[in-house]
């Protein structure tokens, strides 16, 4: 598989994750990571690794009775930068989240961008940081426990 499909891959596998409430999984995937939950935000707001993204989505993501958060995560527009020779690369991507839940109607509840980067760990790409842009959010009452 060339780089550009895995990375691609790794934005999907990061989304459907997340959509099914696996969050040990989503940990998995930022093993060697940061997620910065605000751009150029302070401290608190970067999670390292697997234990801080875990507890990050635990103790912010509410799951639904069936141990999922009842929401679609669209990403889209992924533009994939990678430096072979480095074994780097970057994407920017767009997401769309939508939820459905027995009080909510099916409906677009946060919109924005990904600027991710990437690195090769053990021969295989992986992330080395997310960066989360919210461009646009609706009600997210039934989505974050904050």
């Amino acid at each position: 598989m060339d780089a550009s499909r895995a990375i691609e891959n790794l934005l999907y596998t990061y989304a459907e994750r997340v959509d099914l409430g696996d969050f040990d999984g989503v940990a998995e995937l930022f093993a060697h990571a940061t997620i910065h939950g605000v751009p150029d935000g302070p401290p608190e707001t970067r999670f390292h690794g697997a234990e801080a993204v875990r507890r990050l989505y635990e103790t912010t993501t509410r799951r639904h009775d069936d141990g999922t958060p009842r929401t679609k995560h669209l990403t889209t527009n992924a533009i994939i930068e990678v430096d072979e020779e480095a074994g780097t690369a970057s994407s920017r991507s767009s997401y769309c989240v939508l939820q459905a839940t027995p009080d909510l109607p099916l409906q677009p509840i946060v919109t924005g961008r990904y600027h991710d980067t990437f690195h090769v760990v053990d021969g295989a790409w992986c992330f080395a940081s997310r960066t989360i842009f919210i461009d646009q959010t609706g009600d997210l009452s039934h989505h974050l426990d904050l």
